[in-house]
Formats: structure tokens, sequence, C-alpha cells
């Protein structure tokens, strides 16, 4: 029995690990984003673009995580990308 929980803790962590990787990515890209915009002198947020990616996540997610959940999993990560960039 302790071998499937060692087993399934090291593959908790490796998804863990993936998850900050992908977030430190995204922090990444829209860095790179928002100085493109700041050089044409566009808003940094837009909320049409928001509203899509919310809807394109929605359409991908297979579950088990609720509806509830994504959203505040999106709530989260773009709150968190504003404060780590200091974007408003």
């Amino acid at each position: 029995m302790s071998d499937s929980f060692d087993e399934l803790r090291r593959a908790i962590l490796d998804n863990d690990r993936s998850i900050v990787a992908a977030v430190n990515a995204r922090l990444r890209l829209v860095d790179e984003l928002w100085r493109l915009k700041a050089e044409r002198g566009d808003p940094r947020l837009d909320p049409d673009r928001e509203r899509r990616l919310r809807e394109a996540l929605a359409a991908s997610s297979g579950g088990p995580l609720s509806p509830d959940g994504l959203e505040r999993l999106i709530d989260t990560l773009l709150a968190l990308t504003k404060d780590e960039l200091g974007g408003a």
C-alpha cells in the first residue's frame, strides 16, 4: 500500500511542478504581450479578450473540475498575473 501512496504522491508533485512551470510560462508570455501593447499604445487589459478566454477554457475543461471551480481558478490566475506583473 505504501508504494501506491508514494507513487501517487510523486505523480501529484510532478503534476504540481508542471502547473508551476505553466504559470511561469504564462507570466513570461503576458509580460511580452503587455510590452508590445505598451509600444502600440494599447491598454493592457481587454475585457472582451478575457471573456473569450473564459469561454475557451470552459469549453476545453473536461472535468472533474466544476464550472464554479474553473471560474475560481481563472479568477485566481488572472489576479495572480496582474499582481506579479504589476498590471491593472
